[in-house]
């Protein structure tokens, strides 16, 4: 592993920021740090880079026990959610600063600068200041600045979220590709689930300074280990009392359950496609239809709670208060800090998202 966090602690008086955390990064990986606010993510990213110092464990980077060694001799580049520029100092002098702290010949920091500029697409800006720049663009000299000295590591925190959506977007899908590009190992902190998945290799969820679960971002939507992120990971129905649906005899009265959009398939009792499926049904009633860009999202009162489900474009229209068949294929039940996946028993054999 690259970089190794090994049963760090962390306290702020009362607040324990991290317990017992312990993970490894393999070289080259863009890794995002996701949890919600308070959840003690960007104290570890702070860790990492020195800013901050563990009550107790080890952070190791290529090997070597690093919790001595100052910020500035650990070769990581860091790049702060508000930037951090210099508001005085051009972009070609912000991108060069680093250079020159480090006492770099002048040739070859109008070399490196040069490269940087160009990597991010920068060129003709070069003598522009700070508040000459969008925030796209000002997220991207801070990416250059930290690139400039040639770091082993990239921190990132909360990089996008000073930036309205759209740019958002396009820097999510540019930060992935300068990251390949460049090949450096990399870690992000974000709160956003959606940043997450479409940016890294692999997340690591905090929540209240424990690590839930580390993974790809497939395998983390599709095999939750923990409650807590079988709810924090996509959107999904939070059932309190589960009771009296059909294929799930197996799980007991009052069972909380996560049931997942895509767990979900609304059709009328006409609609040939779907009439083997009917004795698995329950009858719902359309109560909310949201529209979002490529789909409808519905929500349906069944057996007396709220189920969200999707609903592509294409399909016939559908109405408030209609009456509907509601199948639930699959749901996760949660026992104490784990969620386990139940599949309807009145499926066996039938594969719905085929049909």
């Amino acid at each position: 592993m690259y970089v190794e966090m090994k049963h760090i602690n962390k306290n702020f008086g009362d607040f324990e920021a991290a317990k017992d955390i312990d993970f490894g990064i393999e070289q080259g990986k863009l890794v995002a740090l996701l949890g919600p606010s308070g959840s003690g993510k960007t104290t570890i990213l702070r860790m990492i880079a020195g800013l901050e110092t563990q009550d107790s464990g080890d952070v190791v980077i290529e090997g070597e026990v690093v919790n001595d060694i100052p910020a500035g001799k650990r070769g990581i580049g860091f790049v702060f959610q508000n930037y951090a520029l210099f508001r005085y100092m051009t972009v070609w002098e912000n991108i060069a600063f680093g250079l020159r702290v480090k006492k770099t010949s002048k040739k070859e920091i109008n070399k490196r600068v040069k490269e940087l500029v160009q990597l991010v697409g920068l060129e003709g800006m070069e003598k522009r200041y700070p508040d000459q720049l969008s925030g796209g663009q000002r997220q991207r000299v801070a990416f250059a600045r930290a690139l400039a000295p040639s770091p082993q590591l990239l921190l990132l925190d909360e990089p996008f979220a000073a930036i309205d959506a759209k740019v958002r977007k396009e820097l999510r899908d540019w930060l992935k590709k300068m990251i390949a590009k460049v090949g450096i190992t990399s870690i992000f902190v974000t709160h956003d689930q959606d940043e997450a998945v479409e940016v890294a290799d692999e997340i690591i969820i905090i929540n209240e300074g424990k690590l839930e679960q580390m993974g790809t971002p497939v395998e983390i939507y599709k095999r939750p280990k923990t409650s807590f992120v079988s709810q924090f990971i996509g959107t999904s129905s939070v059932i309190d009392s589960f009771a009296g649906f059909k294929g799930f005899d197996e799980i007991k009265e009052n069972s909380q359950v996560i049931i997942r959009p895509e767990f979900v398939e609304v059709f009328k009792s006409d609609n040939e496609k779907f009439k083997s499926l009917l004795p698995a049904s329950e009858e719902g009633v359309i109560t909310e239809i949201s529209f979002r860009g490529s789909y409808l999202e519905l929500t349906l009162e069944v057996n007396g709670v709220s189920i969200t489900a999707n609903r592509s474009l294409e399909r016939r229209s559908v109405e408030i208060g209609e009456r509907m068949h509601v199948l639930l294929y699959r749901v996760y039940l949660l026992e104490e800090d784990d969620a386990r996946l139940y599949k309807n028993s009145l499926l066996k054999g039938v594969d719905v998202e085929a049909l």
